[in-house]
């Protein structure tokens, strides 16, 4: 996977820029990703993750629902 993230600098803020480019970082997922290739992970340990993750986004989905809906 190659993902280009770019940011541009203005008026020499290399701070204002570095915090721009940890911002998109963060959105993409990048952080995450480089957790996740640190170390290996078994299968098992892989799927079971992935459904957790997947029954957290459903419960998340469903609270938002339900707060959307007036609940």
């Amino acid at each position: 996977m190659i993902l280009l993230v770019s940011v541009h600098v203005r008026d020499n803020n290399v701070e204002q820029a570095l915090r721009a480019l940890k911002k998109k970082m963060q959105r993409e997922g990048l952080f995450r990703e480089m957790k996740l290739r640190r170390d290996y992970e078994k299968p098992s340990e892989k799927k079971k993750r992935e459904r957790s993750e997947s029954v957290r986004r459903a419960r998340k989905m469903d609270r938002k629902r339900k707060e959307r809906d007036g609940f």
